[in-house]
């Protein structure tokens, strides 16, 4: 049986039903599709691209299975004629897009496709998919990166993820965010992001004595002992820790960190660290896990949790408090017409566009300019050439190089935005050269329609 995701009826039906309609009409000239967010969630005041080398992985794969094609021929839904076309289907169009880890805003397109008609359509729902929900993690991600630089973050997502490929891309995109690693064991196997674990509640209950649980832990694992003190009393089990650890240290093994998964964070990691402070074990580390975001970080930071690294799950790997963005994947340019939706509240501006970046003199963000391609603007051009005639320009980028634009891409921050506010609004100014062509399309449609 094929792997589902990465099969080219990945799709909505719509997509085939107009490819039928397109093939029948000999609609297969070059198309222009931009895909963009139409408006930043209320929490976020900017988005971080990601997403991009899987989606450039999914048009180089592009093409049907015998077995999608035969399932397509038994529907009885589609023409010999388009059957044909799809038996031979491969991408071959080109791309331009941001590079993964840039910040962007509302109406900036991070992803362009040129290419055949028929192409460029079919592939819109996948792409949306692949671009969507790693860009909403990264942005999430990098709120934790931006309220807690200097402690460690860790995925903890996976199990409450929304299917398997949902946790594995999460892991990515936090990792490309600035995160430390992830719990997430395949992510470690395909990715090499670093992969971190400890022990569950389940593992001390299993012991009849909690104790032993964590000498039997430190035994097996004595490189990585990190123990799990909140199963029954937080401090009554920081004190055994205290007293397990010269026993441990005789035999060359040293406690990393202790971790705290519930209660009063605050105020358990103040008297966990008292207790291991006055036991002489002040190197070893607190981590901290349970229903954390970028909220919870700035409460516990800011009341003093002497905590080194926390474990972000739940609230990361569904985006909570904002689970979705609205995004758009646009026809903008057909048969080397500009194109432009109109519908109320959801019109695009039309044609190949091009985003440029300004900076102030300390180097912050100062505002983008959106505009037509063509039109040089001042600034930083974001949207870069990946892929030609179906191939990629240039080698797939290290997620040590993503991780290090991120980072870069932070420090350029407002620094309104670097507090997790979303006002004012980053200026993003529509260029003269763009509302020219926005106007000519309009006419052009009155005249027609």
């Amino acid at each position: 049986m094929m792997e589902p995701m990465r099969g080219t009826l990945l799709t909505d039906l719509y997509q085939l039903t107009m490819l039928q309609s397109y093939v029948d009409h000999g609609m297969t000239e070059t198309a222009v599709f931009e895909l963009f967010v139409r408006k930043l969630p209320g929490p976020r005041g900017f988005l971080v691209a990601a997403g991009l080398e899987q989606a450039l992985q999914f048009l180089e794969a592009l093409q049907l299975s015998p077995e999608e094609h035969d399932w397509l021929a038994a529907s009885g839904r589609f023409s010999r004629e388009l059957l044909d076309c799809l038996a031979g289907l491969r991408f071959t169009g080109d791309v331009h897009a941001m590079p993964e880890g840039t910040v962007f805003f509302a109406d900036e397109p991070i992803l362009r496709v040129t290419a055949p008609l028929p192409q460029a359509q079919l592939v819109e729902s996948r792409l949306i998919n692949l671009l969507h929900y790693q860009t909403l993690i990264a942005s999430k991600a990098v709120r934790c990166v931006l309220v807690a630089p200097d402690r460690t973050l860790v995925d903890f997502g996976l199990r409450r993820a929304h299917g398997a490929e949902a946790g594995l891309l999460a892991a990515r995109a936090s990792y490309l965010a600035g995160f430390a690693g992830t719990a997430t064991v395949l992510a470690d196997m395909q990715f090499g992001i670093p992969s971190f674990g400890t022990m569950a509640h389940s593992y001390i209950e299993a012991h009849d004595v909690e104790e032993a649980a964590f000498a039997h832990f430190a035994r097996s694992c004595p490189e990585n002992v990190v123990l799990l003190i909140d199963t029954y009393d937080t401090e009554a089990a920081a004190h055994k820790v205290v007293e397990l650890a010269p026993g441990l240290r005789e035999e060359g093994i040293g406690i990393r960190s202790v971790r705290i998964d519930s209660g009063d964070l605050v105020a358990h990691a103040k008297q966990v660290r008292a207790i291991l402070d006055a036991g002489g074990l002040r190197e070893v580390g607190i981590f901290s896990s349970g229903s954390l975001d970028e909220y919870a970080l700035r409460e516990l930071l800011d009341a003093g949790a002497p905590i080194d690294g926390f474990g972000i799950g739940t609230h990361l790997d569904t985006s909570n408090d904002a689970p979705y963005l609205d995004c758009a994947y646009k026809l903008e340019e057909y048969a080397g017409r500009a194109r432009r939706k109109r519908s109320e509240n959801k019109a695009t501006w039309p044609g190949r566009k091009q985003v440029y970046r300004q900076y102030d003199a300390g180097g912050r963000m100062q505002r983008d300019i959106l505009t037509r391609e063509g039109d040089v603007q001042e600034g930083q051009p974001l949207l870069q050439p990946v892929m030609q005639d179906g191939r990629r320009l240039h080698s797939p980028e290290s997620l040590k190089t993503l991780r290090t634009r991120s980072a870069k891409e932070l420090e350029r921050l407002p620094a309104h935005l670097r507090q997790l506010r979303s006002e004012p609004a980053y200026p993003v100014m529509i260029a003269d050269a763009l509302k020219a062509l926005a106007g000519e399309v309009d006419e052009r449609l009155e005249v027609m329609n």
